[in-house]
């Protein structure tokens, strides 16, 4: 990209939010659909679809086709853009959608140019407060496997930002010719001499190949995929599954006071990754149309038609733990507090498991000797010394209630029994 292409943009105008009470900028209080006034603490509804800053009250599909043969489609993110704080007029350069005020904190919510760039569809409001993201955080460090003790007593987060991630979702038909085979076990006895030279018998398994062809059909909804790379994608796309039912129609009232990434990833490159996530999908319909115990797939032909997708905004907290002087990140599902990201190890009980583990191994394996050994035909324990004569029981009639036992050539001992 040009470094002209870098360089920040016009000014643009930003959604503003004034508290009816007292003026000051409101946020979106999660869990709701009211905005909360931080000085004050009034609260008013978000404003309906047409309103200031609001969408058209639906979420709607874009044809990709359509879009794709458009002339002059918009495009991802291309630069910064210049931005005057509605609170104290100072002029931000941002390629974030909404951001908080570096100089004064308060909530921008930049306006964005269907020319420009796709205007998001749908949201996912935040669910998770603040607060509660934090304590989903620290339950997630107190339950890591092999962690030092110490993580336990993490209680608070460093830092925190709720941040709105940008997702692509595609829908398509698809119908797919394949070509492969098809496997069949069956099973025959054979025998062999085991390595103490005896005759043994075992069962083999065997498969029979035949030829395998046909057509599946499969329709996706909603396939997710990551819009930004701003924001480490392995681990964002760790959170799904997203429930996406509970959407709403874009509105921007609802990112204030948060941070909104603008896509950087376009819609194109976003349908080779759904593509590939469908086809894994239509992998396991092809080995399940093939039937069998085992499949073998050696080509799979597919059409895509009734392609549509649109951009979603998604809830993301990022927090930051500080433990042993480092700082660790940390991702939470702003709707079901699914939590993933960094964490420390303790080595010493990595050791101890891995020496655990192999005695664990150990023992088995030398109950399983002994198993073999006294199995074996012909076996016998090694007999007493001849030093040490074995106590045996004196033959013939013993009275009731009463035990003779001696050593042979000596006389018996009796021992009374109540």
């Amino acid at each position: 990209m040009s470094p002209d292409a870098q360089a920040p943009r016009p000014q643009q105008a930003a959604s503003t939010f004034p508290c009816r009470s007292c003026g000051a900028q409101v946020r979106y209080l999660p869990g709701t659909m009211s905005l909360k006034c931080p000085y004050c603490g009034a609260e008013q509804a978000v404003p309906q679809s047409g309103a200031a800053g609001g969408g058209d009250g639906s979420i709607d599909e874009h044809d990709y086709e359509e879009w794709l043969s458009s002339p002059t489609k918009p495009t991802g993110l291309t630069g910064p853009h210049v931005v005057a704080c509605p609170r104290c007029a100072a002029t931000v350069s941002t390629a974030d959608q909404s951001l908080a005020c570096p100089f004064c904190s308060a909530p921008i919510v930049v306006a964005v140019d269907p020319a420009e760039q796709i205007v998001p569809e749908g949201i996912v409001p935040f669910t998770l407060s603040n607060t509660q993201a934090t304590e989903a955080m620290r339950r997630w460090t107190g339950s890591r496997w092999f962690a030092p003790n110490g993580l336990k007593k993490v209680t608070t987060a460093e830092r925190i930002n709720g941040t709105y991630v940008p997702h692509w979702t595609y829908d398509a038909q698809t119908q797919t010719h394949y070509t492969g085979m098809r496997g069949d076990h069956y099973y025959t006895t054979e025998s062999y001499t085991d390595s103490e030279g005896r005759r043994q018998t075992r069962t083999v398994q065997h498969t029979r190949w035949w030829p395998a062809s046909g057509t599946v059909s499969r329709g996706f909804d909603d396939v997710l995929v990551i819009g930004s790379t701003r924001l480490a994608p392995e681990e964002v796309s760790k959170l799904e599954p997203w429930t996406l039912a509970g959407a709403q129609p874009f509105q921007a009232a609802f990112l204030s006071g948060y941070t909104t990434l603008r896509y950087d990833v376009e819609p194109e490159a976003g349908l080779g990754v759904a593509k590939d996530r469908m086809r894994g999908v239509i992998d396991g319909d092809v080995r399940a149309d093939i039937g069998g115990d085992v499949q073998q797939v050696h080509d799979m032909d597919t059409r895509y038609w009734g392609l549509t997708f649109k951009l979603m905004l998604l809830p993301v907290w990022v927090a930051g733990y500080l433990y042993a002087g480092r700082t660790y990140t940390v991702y939470i599902n702003a709707h079901d507090g699914h939590v993933v990201g960094e964490r420390p190890y303790s080595v010493p009980k990595i050791v101890a498991a891995v020496i655990a583990g192999l005695l664990l191994l150990a023992a088995l394996a030398f109950g399983y000797q002994r198993s073999q050994q006294g199995d074996t035909p012909g076996y016998a324990p090694t007999p007493a010394p001849a030093s040490a004569p074995a106590t045996t029981v004196r033959p013939g009639p013993v009275e009731p209630g009463r035990t003779s036992v001696g050593v042979p050539g000596e006389p018996a001992t009796t021992y009374w029994t109540r």
